[in-house]
């Protein structure tokens, strides 16, 4: 994610499954099931459906934040076969275990979000409509970036031994 302010916010209303798990462990298991073209006028975990100790709950909304500096990542996603949003869900102390922390359309950001162990990140099909909007702004403000290897500087041995010699080691 950029420190610039986004250009384009993308409202998606996010879809979260509640699996019976089969563990002496956990009762259940939670992950992000999909993601809904705008933010639907439902209130957060309501109930979509139930069925055979399966839940699908309407959890809450997000926005899915568009960068210019991100253009070549989000092609790629569209270019991937299988456009995604990568879902975050944060652990909540609240009625409900979890929060709808963020939703992306930049498969390096929805990665890092993997870093802090607690949250859920899954991937789920892009809605059609929203592949639509990011493919215009992906057109409207993609500038290719030609891609300039440096050269590594060789190293000078004679340099290394002063360096050596000045600190006392020898």
């Amino acid at each position: 994610m950029s420190a610039a302010l986004p250009i384009l916010r993308i409202p998606v209303g996010i879809v979260v499954e509640r699996r019976k798990a089969d563990s002496p462990w956990v009762d259940f298991i939670w992950r992000s099931a999909a993601a809904l073209p705008d933010e639907p006028d439902t209130e957060a975990w309501t109930i979509l459906r139930e069925q055979e100790g399966t839940t699908l709950f309407y959890a809450g909304s997000a926005t899915v934040d568009l960068y210019v500096s991100e253009t070549a990542r989000y092609r790629d996603n569209l270019a991937s076969g299988i456009p995604s949003i990568w879902v975050v869900l944060s652990p909540s102390e609240g009625a409900w275990p979890y929060t709808v922390a963020a939703a992306t359309a930049d498969p390096a950001e929805g990665e890092g979000f993997t870093e802090a162990a607690d949250n859920l990140v899954e991937a789920v099909p892009m809605p059609e409509v929203v592949r639509e909007v990011i493919e215009s702004f992906i057109a409207e403000h993609h500038v290719e970036r030609e891609f300039v290897k440096r050269e590594r500087r060789r190293a000078d041995p004679e340099a290394l031994a002063r360096r050596q010699h000045e600190s006392g080691q020898e």
